[in-house]
């Protein structure tokens, strides 16, 4: 028996008295082998103080072989894609929209288009948005609409938007005054037709001053505003627009609501009455004494998946039942499955035979 000595580790081979180990062909393989595994720092040092064999040294160089690394993440991956499809039985129109983010969420891409019953594609639009600027693109028309908006030292926030085909747009600044809550803004149309509009916005209400065109005075002044203020546990607010003056007061507690309003000069009186009768069911009635028009709703909810409303509006002659699965003022993604469901029934009173049944499916995938 012989051996040689390789490092750290001792291969042995058989040896008779008429047969040289460097005359085998086995041997200089074997040689071979355990020369390359050594330099290339792979060879396992022999923990056993046996002899060691030729199977044993391959064994033990193919187990302890390190595993291959990790592949390596691409710099530029796919990013999520969302699509949501919206059905409306009415319109009998599929509303699709393709959105991801870009730019580790500094950006989105949108895509949006209809199809109708026949399978055509209408209103096709892209769109780039940012927190600063954002581009949104009509295909069938070639226009683009663009809309700009930055901050000046948290005093002075710009905004413009522009109609390339039409070439027209808009500018605004808003200047934060003395306190967050009182604002200034100035807004005028590009191009220009006159002097911009002024907006004076303070925590009871705003003011507006623009300039319009009259038939018996070409330019003259128009004042519009609201103010609000605390009255009697309720609140009372005052709203001037086109020569029209109305006053409304609104009183609300945990079970009861009530708004009483007034027009002038035309003297309209109306009011509003809601009544909760629980966390789960609701009753609202308005009635307007100028027209004698009036409808009422009433509205139960089981969780926030689930609302049952049902009404009637005495100035079209319309009753309606809808059910709701999913938030009805919520988002796709918040409902269960990704999915929102309406269904609506529209009984006409002075024809029952022509009552119809619609219904709404809103659904969104993340791939």
């Amino acid at each position: 028996m012989g051996g040689i000595y390789l490092g750290k580790v001792i291969v042995t081979f058989p040896m008779s008295p008429f047969t040289s180990p460097f005359s085998s062909l086995g041997f200089l393989l074997l040689l071979l082998l355990v020369r390359s595994i050594g330099k290339e720092g792979k060879m396992v040092e022999s923990c056993c103080q046996g002899p060691t064999t030729a199977a044993t040294v391959a064994t033990t160089c193919v187990n302890n072989t390190p595993p291959p690394p990790p592949p390596q993440s691409s710099l530029f991956p796919r990013p999520a894609l969302r699509v949501t499809s919206e059905f409306d039985s009415e319109s009998s129109l599929l509303f699709n929209k393709i959105s991801c983010k870009l730019l580790d969420s500094l950006a989105k891409l949108k895509l949006s288009f209809r199809n109708d019953s026949r399978g055509q594609i209408s209103d096709p639009q892209i769109s780039f948005l940012s927190k600063h600027l954002s581009l949104h693109y009509d295909l069938e028309e070639r226009n683009a609409l663009l809309q700009a908006n930055f901050t000046l030292d948290d005093r002075l926030h710009f905004q413009a938007t522009q109609d390339l085909k039409a070439q027209q747009g808009e500018v605004a600044v808003v200047a934060n005054l003395a306190h967050p809550s009182y604002k200034l803004e100035l807004s005028s149309a590009v191009p220009s037709a006159g002097l911009p509009k002024a907006t004076f916005k303070f925590p009871a209400g705003e003011i507006s001053v623009e300039e319009k065109e009259d038939e018996q005075v070409k330019r003259a002044l128009s004042v519009t505003g609201i103010v609000k203020a605390h009255l009697l546990n309720g609140v009372c607010t005052a709203q001037y627009r086109d020569e029209d003056f109305n006053l409304r007061y609104s009183y609300k507690d945990e079970e009861m609501s009530f708004i009483p309003s007034i027009s002038l000069p035309s003297n309209v009186v109306s009011f509003a009455f809601k009544r909760r009768f629980g966390p789960s069911d609701k009753l609202s009635y308005w009635y307007n004494f100028d027209s004698s028009c009036w409808s009422t709703v009433y509205k139960h909810t089981v969780g926030k998946d689930l609302k049952f409303k049902a009404g009637y509006d005495s100035e079209v002659g319309l009753g309606w039942a809808s059910l709701w699965l999913g938030d009805e003022d919520g988002k796709a993604k918040t409902a269960p499955m990704k999915m929102k469901v309406q269904f609506m029934l529209q009984v006409p009173h002075d024809d029952i035979n022509s009552s119809a049944l619609m219904f709404r499916v809103k659904k969104r995938w993340d791939i």
